[in-house]
């Protein structure tokens, strides 16, 4: 276990009451990046996977399709294991790779580490986000005709496109929380271990 006290200071050196700032910054960008970038790969190991699986057990003729349902639950699962699994990893390693902090409170510590985990999915969601974002808006044809869809289609496209951002949006709050505490688990293993 980690000491929960405060480093005490050497009297003969500092007088009572000196606050001792580390000359280095409390972030450890190479740590962060080191994370954010296994956590993409992780992810995108993970998403294509699901999108094999999940084309693998659907099929063109209509006696073969899963249910809507069943299909949107998958989907939305898969996505929050996607972000889990990637996120703990990427976190973890941005807790473990980063300095350690010298004269520092746990509680200090533990609020750094929290911090790197959450700098860690940011990068790596804005990053995700951007290149999906570049890709949807290179890729869309311009001049494509609209096809005309009855209106039963258009609503189970807005019901399935609706289905997908909510629980995309719970697998990325998933993978801020889990990027967070696996940080401060790699964190704490990293300073047991000098």
């Amino acid at each position: 276990m980690l000491p929960s006290t405060h480093h005490r200071l050497d009297p003969d050196l500092y007088p009572a009451g000196t606050q001792i700032e580390s000359a280095g910054s409390a972030v450890s960008w190479a740590a962060i990046l080191a994370g954010a970038t296994t956590a993409i790969a992780v992810w995108l190991v993970l998403f294509t996977l699901g999108a094999g699986l999940g084309l693998a057990s659907t099929s063109t003729f209509a006696d073969h399709q899963p249910g809507t349902t069943t299909f949107r639950v998958a989907v939305g699962i898969w996505l929050i294991i996607t972000q889990w699994v990637s996120f703990a990893l990427g976190g973890y390693i941005a807790g473990r790779l980063r300095v350690r902090w010298a004269s520092v409170h746990t509680d200090e510590v533990f609020f750094r580490d929290t911090a790197h985990g959450l700098l860690t999915w940011a990068i790596a969601t804005v990053i995700v986000g951007g290149l999906a974002a570049f890709a949807a808006v290179f890729a869309s044809p311009v001049d494509m005709p609209v096809p005309d869809v009855s209106a039963d289609v258009a609503e189970a496209i807005r019901k399935a496109a609706a289905a997908t951002a909510i629980f995309t949006a719970i697998a990325m709050v998933t993978g801020a929380f889990i990027a967070s505490v696996s940080a401060v688990i790699g964190g704490r293993l990293r300073d047991l271990h000098p």
